[in-house]
């Protein structure tokens, strides 16, 4: 094959070629001083535990659906029908709360309030998003905010970071 290789990927040699899939996650991000609030908290942790891979507080965010890898084509068509979900949804109460971990490898904070409003605003996005034609794995919701993970063998941190938001109960949004 001695095609340059524009012919074959379709962009020009030399460059990256550009991303066929991304990631995609359908998520509410809680307001910048409800993450400030937890972040002052976090403060020692982040001291304490500097081996955890921290999440930045730009991405926290509370997950209502996991699409999994998608074609890059497959979300531009999604945006139009969740905003005009979004212009329609009321307003949740919810604050950050508590914490805990997953496998204690995963340091997460809790989410309190209108639980059951958002239980429902996931199964409207999901419903939604099926609705548009794209199939993705069904997880049952687990409210919370993602802070850091442990390193491999590491799993102590996780836990003792975990007991240490066990009192925090941050204001409501």
């Amino acid at each position: 094959m001695n095609e340059p290789l524009e012919a074959v990927t379709g962009h020009p040699a030399g460059e990256p070629a550009p991303a066929l899939t991304t990631r995609v996650f359908l998520a509410l991000a809680p307001p910048d001083d409800a993450k400030e609030e937890l972040a002052q908290v976090l403060r020692p942790a982040y001291a304490a535990y500097p081996r955890m891979r921290w999440n930045r507080i730009e991405d926290w965010h509370i997950t209502l659906a996991f699409l999994g890898e998608l074609p890059v084509a497959a979300v531009p068509p999604l945006m139009p029908p969740l905003a005009g979900l979004a212009a329609r949804q009321r307003p949740l109460r919810l604050a950050l709360h508590g914490g805990g971990h997953f496998d204690e490898r995963v340091l997460w904070t809790g989410v309190t309030g209108d639980l059951e409003g958002l239980h429902r605003l996931a199964v409207d996005v999901r419903t939604l998003v099926r609705e548009c034609g794209v199939s993705f794995p069904d997880r049952p919701l687990r409210p919370h905010l993602t802070l850091a993970r442990s390193r491999r063998g590491d799993h102590a941190n996780t836990v003792e970071a975990a007991d240490s938001l066990a009192g925090f109960a941050g204001r409501g949004w």
